[in-house]
């Protein structure tokens, strides 16, 4: 859309209207700290040609996912991502479609949001599931707000090695509502050590979070944690990567009251970091707690079969100030991205998806234990992705060597429990190739050589 400035007149005319003066009484009761005192610091006017000119300059510098081999994970995933998901979803009647409250002429829109539902409760065992979550991390902290509202406890315990941006956010939104957080330390092989979580258990604590696999990768020890958390009465959230659920326990096995996580790797590219795709689903016992939106199956009086809203706790609609969450908008065309990814999918594909992931990581451990200056500071059982340690230079640095070669080599993990500057965090997807992999061994040889006659 273009911008059509207005003119003095015009700003004049509209702050009479409102009974305003000048501009600056628009925003006279922000705080003065907030405010900016002097002019914006922006250059001259440019033409439309000279402004054409400068952003295309400047795009020439990025370099699209298409261009880079990645090996980036941490929660936002480089997945295959079918040409039908993007025809099917970019179709007007899905495109266009937004609100479900009239159920007469959104049914489209509350069947994609219904099976949405369904297909999360199949993955995670549990009874119920909702819609509209912007991401895994504000889910979580959703998650742990409902288990503690229901619990009516107030205490709050994350594991070590939960994401860090998903602890962070945890951080922020419950910073005024009153709970206490604490952390779950990490044990010598990177997962909870289960001792001192014990001992950090007491009947004031509302929800304990688990991981699985964790943000290094590894598998957890889910079953000794589920039993555990029932003891103690407290509500366990579960936060997993959906894909690995195609191998690994469901949270409904191990006791999870709740189980939230990021449906990214479904249909839906990186885009380097969004928009994303959470999900939430819990035990009936949370149902009307839960925020967000509840899609149910019904007939109508003539037997024919619909879809409507059944249960939706948006109170910030009317209520803003007694709403039970923050979430006041919908993550439709992602959840119908999801939906048509996993229709395709089905249950084989599924199995096989997991498998594919799997045997990739498998690849890239194979290279690393036969890679001189490398080596795997975790032994466990890990999916999709694996922390590498490299015993010369520095994670940062093979990561701008990789780069420069037109590879994402991975994340750096140095001050994770466990990690330090040397250990770089590799995911690889079903996306990655056999030579793929071998160009990133290659890549991790080779800087491992001038690394180490640099140091020698």
């Amino acid at each position: 859309m273009p911008y059509v400035p207005h003119g003095p007149g015009d700003i004049r005319t509209m702050l009479a209207a409102i009974g305003k003066d000048k501009m600056d009484d628009l925003f006279s009761h922000l705080p003065a700290g907030v405010r900016l005192d002097r002019p914006l610091d922006l250059p001259d006017g440019l033409s439309e040609e000279e402004v054409r000119r400068d952003f295309l300059k400047a795009a020439r510098r990025n370099h699209g996912q298409g261009e880079l081999v990645s090996f980036l994970g941490a929660g936002v995933y480089d997945s295959v991502i079918p040409a039908a998901v993007d025809a099917l979803s970019s179709r007007s009647e899905f495109l266009t479609a937004y609100t479900p409250y009239q159920p007469e002429v959104s049914q489209g829109t509350l069947q994609v949001i219904y099976e949405w539902q369904s297909f999360i409760c199949r993955l995670t065992g549990l009874t119920v599931a909702n819609a509209s979550m912007y991401d895994g991390a504000t889910a979580l902290a959703e998650a742990v707000v409902v288990a503690c509202d229901t619990r009516r406890r107030s205490r709050v315990i994350l594991p070590a090695l939960l994401n860090p941006r998903y602890a962070r956010v945890v951080g922020t939104i419950l910073k005024h509502r009153g709970l206490e957080l604490e952390t779950a330390p990490a044990g010598p092989d990177g997962t909870t050590d289960l001792v001192a979580l014990r001992a950090i258990l007491d009947d004031r604590t509302g929800a304990v979070v688990t991981t699985n696999p964790n943000y290094l990768g590894l598998i957890e020890p889910v079953m000794e944690l589920g039993g555990m958390i029932r003891d103690c009465g407290a509500a366990l959230v579960a936060v997993v990567n959906p894909v690995s659920l195609s191998l690994q326990r469901s949270p409904a096995e191990y006791g999870a009251d709740l189980a939230v996580g990021e449906a990214q790797p479904f249909g839906l590219a990186p885009c380097w970091g969004g928009p994303l795709l959470g999900f939430l689903a819990c035990s009936d016992a949370y149902k009307r707690r839960i925020p967000g939106r509840i899609v149910g199956r019904t007939t109508d009086s003539r037997g024919n079969e619909g879809y409507v809203l059944t249960l939706q706790t948006r109170e910030q609609h009317i209520r803003r100030e007694k709403a039970t969450s923050n979430i006041c908008s919908n993550q439709g065309i992602n959840a119908l991205r999801a939906t048509i990814y996993l229709s395709m999918l089905g249950r084989d594909g599924f199995l096989e998806l997991g498998e594919a992931n799997r045997a990739r990581i498998e690849m890239v451990r194979g290279l690393v234990r036969d890679t001189a200056g490398a080596e795997l500071p975790f032994g466990g059982a890990v999916f999709n992705e694996a922390v590498v340690r490299l015993q010369h230079g520095t994670a940062v640095q093979f990561r701008s060597f990789a780069r420069s070669r037109g590879v994402l080599a991975g994340v750096p993990v140095d001050g994770c429990p466990g990690c330090g500057p040397g250990d770089l965090l590799v995911a690889v997807t079903e996306k990655r190739t056999a030579a793929e992999i071998a160009l990133w061994g290659d890549l991790l040889g080779e800087y491992l050589g001038q690394a180490q006659r640099e140091d020698g």
